[in-house]
């Protein structure tokens, strides 16, 4: 099993700021690789042990913390890193928090209430908002934090998503129709300048082309900033899982490494 054994950690230790060189700008932000959910949340969870452990294969990044870590290791000037130590069924801190959020359709907010198979994850009214208070807003409080440092010390931040996706469509994707390259690349109109996409495109080229926002699109950029302040910029790097791991929740292959010195050549390009 994979179910932390902890009663219920305090916010503060369920993500990490692992800090990086001083003049770094860049903050490779990992949300979605942890399979740990606390005791106090596993409680609220209707699906039994096995169905759990099903769901997790599929729903979380498995090993996008190692390639960030791998990379943030071969960079010269070595990015920041803020990793979510909890699974993305205790809260997803990329969502937004109310009704703006599109997944909310397949209730899958920042509290999940069904599962990547739209099967029911938690009781029928169930209410996410102690989960927002404790895990939710700590964190994203941490995340705009770590901007604002970059900011203050760099005058600008990069925020780079790190994330990845099956090779096949799940039921609860809304745009699984679209094309599912190696890499697709998040972007958005404000954030997302031309020359970190163009890095992003260099630097990912040879994994058999790279797509963009398909099958899914956007970045993550703190709400205090988002759509406001140019100096945050933002990408999302997904990486399909066939290139790197075995599908579900396998172990990873060579392909990790190969993809680990990619990001980190994005890393490089876009730092001074």
């Amino acid at each position: 099993m994979h179910l932390s054994p902890a009663a219920s950690p305090p916010p503060s230790s369920s993500f990490q700021l692992l800090p990086g060189a001083a003049a770094s700008p860049v903050i490779l932000h990992v949300p979605h690789s942890s399979r740990v959910i606390p005791e106090s949340v596993r409680g609220d969870i209707v699906l039994d042990d096995a169905a759990l452990e099903r769901e997790l294969d599929h729903i979380t990044d498995a090993h996008t913390a190692d390639i960030a870590a791998a990379a943030a290791a071969a960079c010269t000037l070595a990015p920041w890193r803020f990793v979510n130590g909890l699974s993305r069924l205790v809260i997803d801190p990329e969502r937004f928090p109310d009704e703006r959020e599109e997944m909310l359709a397949v209730g899958m907010g920042a509290v999940y209430t069904r599962t990547t198979h739209r099967e029911r994850l938690r009781p029928g009214g169930f209410d996410g908002r102690p989960l927002i208070e404790r895990y939710f807003d700590p964190y994203a409080r941490a995340l705009t934090r770590a901007v604002e440092e970059r900011l203050e010390a760099v005058g600008r931040a990069v925020i780079i998503d790190v994330h990845s996706y099956p090779t096949e469509p799940l039921p609860y994707e809304l745009h699984g129709e679209g094309g599912r390259p190696p890499v697709c690349l998040g972007t958005d109109p404000f954030h997302t300048p031309a020359a970190l996409l163009a890095a992003a495109e260099k630097a990912f080229a040879g994994f058999g082309g790279t797509g963009l926002d398909s099958p899914f699109a956007g970045t993550y950029v703190p709400l205090r900033h988002y759509g406001k302040d140019a100096r945050v910029e933002a990408l999302m790097v997904e990486i399909r899982r066939d290139t790197y791991m075995t599908e579900p929740g396998g172990p990873a292959g060579p392909g990790l490494e190969t993809l680990a010195s990619s990001l980190a050549e994005l890393v490089g390009a876009v730092q001074p």
